[in-house]
């Protein structure tokens, strides 16, 4: 996958993710590094659960569960 798409992707899944869990985004570089890393994590969570993913939706779903995640753990690390 082009680096490009990696951006694309992370962007979108950031944004998403952003407003599922707390209601705005986090604005461009924030988004796409939320997704980024979100991709990682949602690509280990699946991988555990033995699904897969291909494609541009199957990519962009893996990062949206991923960042998430991601966001949900950090909002209770923040509150403990």
């Amino acid at each position: 996958m082009s680096i490009i798409a990696w951006l694309i992707i992370g962007g979108l899944a950031g944004w998403i993710a952003g407003n599922i869990m707390r209601g705005g985004g986090f604005g461009l570089l924030g988004n796409i590094g939320v997704g980024i890393v979100g991709a990682v994590v949602g690509g280990f969570l699946f991988s555990l659960l033995g699904l897969s993913s291909g494609g541009f939706i199957g990519s962009l779903v893996t990062a949206v569960v991923g960042a998430v995640v991601l966001l949900w753990v950090i909002a209770k690390v923040r509150k403990a």
